[in-house]
Order: C-alpha cells, then structure tokens, then sequence
C-alpha cells in the first residue's frame, strides 16, 4: 500500500500518509459493526448478520445512498488487532456471518484481521460484500479466507459505469472479477435457510435501465449459472441523482416486474426479489 494498487483505480500513493481516490488511509476505517436483520434471507437469517461497515469507496457513483459514508469516510479507525476482536465480538452475538462492506481498499489489513480471528477460533462464514470493483490481485489475496463473496453488478457496459459510477471500466473489470469470485466459491449452498458458501450477486435495478439489467442478467446466467442473484427494487435519487434526469426518479413496480420476470424466464431460479 506505500504505492498503492490493493484496487483496480491503481492510484498509486503512499496511503501510510496520503489518501488515495478511496478517500481513506491504509488503516481500516470502520463506520459500524452491528447485527443486521435487513440482508437477503439467506445472509440475515433468523440471528442476523455480523455486518462490518467500512468507509470509503474506490467509486463514486451518483446515486449513492450511502455518500456519508463512501465519500465523507467517516468512522473509527482500527488495527488488524482490534478489528478481529469486532469480529470475534459480532460471533458472540449469535450472528450467523461476518459481512465485509464495501471492502476492497482495505483487502491487505482485512485479510490479516481474518487471519488472525481464525486462529483465535471464529467459526462462521465471512462475506465479501462489495461493488464487483476490484482487482485480481486483491480477491487472490481473500482466496480461501471468505466463504461468501456478495459483489454487485451494476453495468453491462463500461459506458453506463463511467456515466454513473465514475470510472472508466466497471464492466470490465466487474465481469472479471466475479469470473474469479465463482472460482473460488462457486454454486450458491445454502444450509437451514442461510448461506454457508458461494456467489450471490446483487443488482440494482435503476430508472429507463430495465433492458441493461436484462443484460447483466444474461451476463450472469452464461458466465455463473450456479451463481444466486438478489434483485434489488429499492431505488430512490440520492446525492448527485438529481443531475441525471433519467434517474432522477424512483423505480416504479412495472420496471421492476419486468426484470423479476426475466430472471426467471432465463432461468435463474435461485433469485432473490427485494
């Protein structure tokens, strides 16, 4: 991370002192740890999700709902030590996973953290929950530490992601990297209601872009047919929305349906609709 490349924007600073284009230094940056019951089912479960908020982002999309914490990147900053013991703390709890958010800047100390909690005996699943942003490089270093990779897909085109992400190859760099995700972990497996090992890929389906989620959807039954795949409704304009007008509105039921159709006219039967 002295020249960092830990992402695929590859900026290239010091993070010991600078701040890369992920708005954060190299220490974990965390902006909560909790017990979560609002993921798809089979994460939440019955006892919730060990779900660790990181800040800062390596995009910037437009319609972010979470800018306070992707570009404010606000939060408690944490040393591999003392994110294990979150980790361990969130077990404790009853939780069924711990959910990584939003971790792709921070892969190097997140990695020894799970190291090192593993040793100390942690015994259930850990989540890669990210934008589907990131490098090869990084995921090799997760290999055989997560168990869940939960990436979105948010494009079928690196034009979209440059309109509203702000980087030039979500795309390709996306479609890539959850080629490697679905190496690791593969098929979806899920035990007693709740996920225990595989790939879930969420999509966002957003205003006048129902004919691109079918798309991505495609994408996704001919690249990780054994993948799940968590529909998302809950579009609303946040942040910098307003300034695009084809966005600038919340999803309606129609546009919706069409897409939740589709996964199951292609096939896709191991969706989830939220």
């Amino acid at each position: 991370m002295e020249t960092c490349e830990i992402c695929p924007r590859r900026c290239k600073v010091d993070r010991r002192t600078e701040k890369g284009l992920c708005k954060v230094l190299r220490e974990p940056v965390v902006s909560s740890a909790m017990v979560h019951l609002g993921e798809e089912p089979p994460i939440s479960g019955k006892r919730g999700s060990g779900t660790v908020f990181f800040a800062g982002c390596n995009l910037n999309c437009v319609f972010c709902q979470n800018h306070e914490t992707s570009q404010g990147a606000e939060g408690a900053v944490m040393t591999v030590e003392e994110l294990a013991k979150r980790f361990l703390g969130l077990e404790k709890q009853g939780v069924h996973n711990i959910n990584l958010v939003t971790p792709s800047h921070f892969v190097p100390k997140i990695a020894e953290a799970i190291r090192l909690a593993k040793k100390d005996g942690i015994n259930i699943p850990f989540i890669y929950n990210s934008s589907g942003y990131d490098a090869m490089s990084s995921l090799r270093l997760m290999e055989g530490l997560v168990d869940i990779y939960m990436p979105d897909l948010k494009y079928s085109t690196d034009s979209l992601g440059l309109r509203y992400s702000n980087v030039p190859d979500y795309f390709s760099v996306a479609s890539q990297a959850l080629l490697e995700m679905y190496r690791q972990v593969g098929a979806l497996v899920i035990h007693g209601g709740v996920m225990q090992k595989g790939l879930l890929i969420r999509h966002l389906v957003l205003p006048e872009l129902s004919e691109d989620s079918k798309v991505v959807l495609d994408w996704i039954k001919g690249n990780t047919p054994l993948a799940g795949v968590s529909l998302l409704a809950q579009y609303r304009p946040a942040y910098k929305a307003g300034k695009y007008r084809e966005i600038n509105r919340r999803l309606t039921p129609h546009k919706y349906q069409s897409v939740a159709s589709y996964v199951n006219a292609i096939g896709l039967n191991q969706g989830f609709m939220q």
